[in-house]
């Protein structure tokens, strides 16, 4: 790991930090995705898996009273069951597929997302099982299981504080899942521990300079702004892995 690169990685896991202290999310789909331009995504997944369990836990005291515990449950228990599938396939696909695989997930969950797509009604306990295995499914695969979560309850009629406090929760709950799979897989490496170990500042100091950023800027303007990032960066590593397979 260079020194540029190693510059380049604190500087987004940073400034994605900043965005979850902030909004809740965006965290893992803007690391992932950015630093999967200089990192295969074995190493990226478990350090943001590792990251996103040091975020949660430091976020947790002040969201406790307003987490939606049920729909939680329900999420997390779909999770688990889909989350080994995905393992699976990071463990065995090759690197351009993954990053292939990984491009069009975020291009399509960004998409939505900046539709302003809403449901007029909570989700039904089947709609919830069926958002769980996507989410599990997407998190074990690419450590991005978050865009089926902030769809379902930041689409929902919930307050947005309940929302999210529930996406936070919820990603808490699935990266503590996720991480032993990861290593029982045989994908989270010593490397990815590395990357984790030297991440971790930046991911504090940028939680704790979102939470008071909050209430201080328009945040339906922050969230376009991060959606629009994600879709220029997907198509670029979309692109990278495409000119990969093209040279096999």
């Amino acid at each position: 790991m260079t020194v540029s690169i190693l510059a380049y990685a604190v500087f987004v896991v940073f400034v994605a930090a900043v965005v979850r202290g902030f909004s809740g999310f965006g965290f893992s789909l803007l690391t992932i995705i950015a630093l999967s331009l200089v990192f295969p995504p074995g190493t990226i997944v478990p350090a943001m898996f590792m990251l996103e369990i040091a975020a949660g836990f430091h976020l947790l005291p002040s969201i406790w009273r307003d987490i939606r515990w049920r729909d939680i449950s329900v999420l997390l228990a779909a999770v688990i069951l889909a989350m080994p599938v995905g393992v699976w396939l990071l463990a065995t696909m090759p690197e351009p597929m993954m990053k292939l695989g990984l491009a069009i997930a975020v291009l399509v969950a960004a998409l939505v997302l900046l539709s302003g797509y809403r449901l007029r009604r909570m989700p039904t306990t089947p709609e919830t099982v069926a958002t769980g295995f996507a989410s599990g499914l997407l998190n074990g695969a690419f450590g991005i299981g978050g865009p089926p979560i902030i769809i379902f309850f930041l689409g929902s009629p919930l307050a947005l504080s309940a929302g999210r406090a529930s996406i936070i929760a919820t990603f808490l709950g699935m990266d503590m899942v996720g991480l032993p799979m990861l290593f029982a897989f045989g994908v989270a490496s010593s490397e990815s521990v590395l990357l984790f170990a030297l991440m971790l500042p930046a991911l504090l100091a940028g939680v704790w300079t979102g939470t008071r950023l909050v209430g201080r800027f328009q945040e339906e303007a922050v969230r376009r702004l991060v959606l629009i990032i994600l879709i220029g960066m997907a198509i670029l590593i979309g692109a990278q892995a495409i000119l990969h397979l093209l040279q096999r």
